[in-house]
């Protein structure tokens, strides 16, 4: 026997082996063989189909094996074309799953919409059936008579799956919650009823329909906590007061700067008067001078004229003198 001869059926082997493994890496063998066994007819032709189509063929075959499992219909079509659409195959059959044990009317085609539209599915369906509690924060709103009033509610919901594409989500509930909270407290006439009677808060809101257009239907709301917050009223009061008093103060300073410069206006006014009487006085000397040489006045006139001066100016220093002795004996008692 030859060496060539001896090397064929090796080559043949490992020509085989080769054939063998590249079959069953690009051709998913095992799934087929897993489909078969779970009743699915799922041809070799169409698993090399969604190699060929970019579609792992487990994503597919797997909800597939588990959708004919529970009785649900739907085709390896339908699944290939909403994973090639971006859409989570598995969550959406066990949405089907679950819609179907619980009684829920839930087609394929809708199921899909809501998980392509960025909706869990899964969650809303189960949501359907549990309700969902959501807690809002504290909500305060103001009493007629200036007390502030603050709530927390719960509100059960249950998702509508019906308005789940397009739906408003929670925070339009919690959002349309706190409005009817705030407009309830708001149009009590004393914040002890809202205390009294907790339960009229959730009433008045609860018959204001704030589920529509949401992904959520409201069941309940309840009150879980009131309390009491500022007295808003009286804060308001004492700002308001503290504004008119700033406000008086500012006229008050407005008056004093007047006066102040009207005063000024005034010593003003007084050193120009003083002023003219100087120059007046000044002039007086120069008259005198005239008259003596024009003849009006003798020489008899103007002694007359410093006699009379001169008793002015010693009467002027008596009445100093006498103010200065008085200042004195009032100070002294």
């Amino acid at each position: 026997m030859s060496e060539y001869e001896t090397i064929i059926p090796i080559i043949i082997i490992g020509l085989i082996v080769i054939a063998v493994a590249i079959l069953f890496t690009f051709i998913p063998v095992m799934l087929w063989i897993s489909a078969l066994a779970a009743g699915v007819r799922v041809s070799i032709f169409t698993l090399i189909g969604m190699r060929l189509r970019r579609v792992v063929p487990s994503r597919v075959i797997n909800p597939l094996i588990k959708a004919h499992k529970a009785g649900i219909d739907v085709s390896t079509n339908q699944l290939e074309s909403h994973f090639l659409a971006g859409g989570n195959v598995d969550r959406v059959v066990n949405a089907l799953i679950a819609a179907q044990r619980a009684n829920i009317e839930l087609s394929f085609e809708r199921c899909a919409a809501i998980d392509l539209a960025g909706r869990d599915v899964l969650e809303a369906v189960q949501m359907s059936v549990n309700p969902k509690v959501i807690e809002t924060p504290f909500i305060a709103g103001i009493s007629m008579d200036g007390i502030e009033v603050k709530a927390k509610a719960r509100i059960t919901v249950r998702a509508n799956i019906d308005r789940l594409v397009g739906g408003a989500g929670e925070d339009t509930v919690i959002a349309r919650v706190g409005e009817g909270v705030v407009s309830t407290i708001g149009s009590a006439e004393a914040h002890k009823e809202v205390l009294e009677n907790p339960d009229s808060i959730s009433h008045n809101v609860l018959n204001r329909g704030l589920d529509a257009g949401t992904a959520f239907e409201i069941l309940s709301i309840d009150i879980a906590d009131v309390d009491i917050g500022k007295n808003i009223g009286a804060i308001l009061q004492t700002d308001q007061a503290e504004a008119d008093k700033n406000i008086a103060q500012a006229k008050a300073e407005e008056r004093r700067a007047m006066a102040v410069a009207q005063e000024q206006e005034m010593v003003a006014k007084v050193q120009e008067m003083r002023a003219k009487v100087v120059e007046a006085e000044a002039e007086v000397p120069q008259a005198l001078a005239e008259a003596l040489r024009s003849g009006n006045m003798g020489v008899m006139d103007y002694m007359n004229y410093k006699n009379i001066d001169a008793d002015t100016d010693m009467r002027d220093s008596i009445g100093k003198l006498t103010e200065t002795d008085n200042d004195e004996d009032d100070m002294n008692k």
